[in-house]
């Protein structure tokens, strides 16, 4: 089944996830679909949403672990760490995609925006979002440093001190909160409300010169770029030696027992 759907409408493709968390086989998806959007010239503006309760809640830790566990648990030679940065690369890939669409991505969020959901969301040019929006960098709480972008895109975004206090405390925020740090450019009543919000926005984009909205953003993702493409390289060299972990290992104990995690730090 598809865990991604694409409409085109006029000028604009809209893009709906399927499903309430990300499994494994969601970033090929996700890379593939955008590659194709990439490749099409008559394209003004990419809408991102979801048909699920929320956004997104992220990764699907059971299905992640049933495919990356050796990966993520295995030991410290540098054959299981090569493996496993390649793997983090791989999945970057993903969402570094969205990011360089050629045309403006705007995300239409609802409900939970967990995780990995953040790091789709902070890859868009936009972002709309429902009044009972939550957003979270929760990696930190699953004995993770976040890896797929939110460390390397969210700094510009919402700047380097909301994006700490959100990374280390891995709290959640409400749409109000995030509207008032930069997350989100507009905040509105409901799901239906936020997919006519991205509607607009996306015809108004598509309504301008094709040529200009898209030299427009090639010229503020140039510098961007760089330091985003810098931090994702790093980071994936970080997770690839110090990811596997006790503490990894008790997240997702905690999580199937629906429990606190207690961590030991080893």
């Amino acid at each position: 089944m598809s865990l991604i759907s694409v409409d085109r409408a006029g000028d604009v493709a809209t893009l709906t996830l399927t499903t309430p968390t990300m499994p494994p086989a969601f970033f090929a998806e996700c890379h593939r679909r955008f590659a194709e959007l990439a490749a099409d010239d008559t394209l003004r503006a990419v809408i991102v949403r979801s048909s699920a309760k929320g956004f997104s809640f992220g990764l699907d830790l059971a299905a992640a672990f049933a495919d990356w566990g050796p990966k993520l648990t295995g030991g410290g030679l540098a054959r299981a760490r090569a493996e496993l940065r390649a793997m983090i690369v791989e999945l970057q890939a993903s969402f570094t995609a969205v990011a360089r669409c050629p045309v403006p991505v705007i995300a239409a969020i609802h409900g939970r925006c967990i995780g990995g959901g953040v790091d789709l969301i902070s890859a868009c040019d936009l972002r709309v979002a429902t009044a009972d929006a939550v957003f979270s960098v929760r990696e930190t709480k699953v004995a993770m440093v976040a890896d797929l972008g939110s460390l390397q895109r969210l700094p510009a975004i919402i700047g380097p001190a909301h994006t700490r206090e959100l990374a280390y405390t891995g709290k959640d925020i409400d749409a109000a909160r995030a509207q008032a740090i930069g997350l989100v450019n507009q905040v509105v009543a409901d799901r239906d409300a936020v997919w006519a919000a991205a509607a607009a926005l996306a015809d108004e984009i598509a309504a301008n010169p094709p040529l200009v909205v898209r030299g427009v953003k090639h010229v503020l993702e140039h510098d961007a770029g760089s330091g985003v493409a810098d931090g994702l390289d790093y980071v994936a060299t970080y997770n690839a030696a110090f990811l596997p972990s006790e503490d990894l290992g008790e997240a997702l104990a905690a999580f199937a027992q629906k429990r606190p995690p207690r961590f030991n730090g080893r």
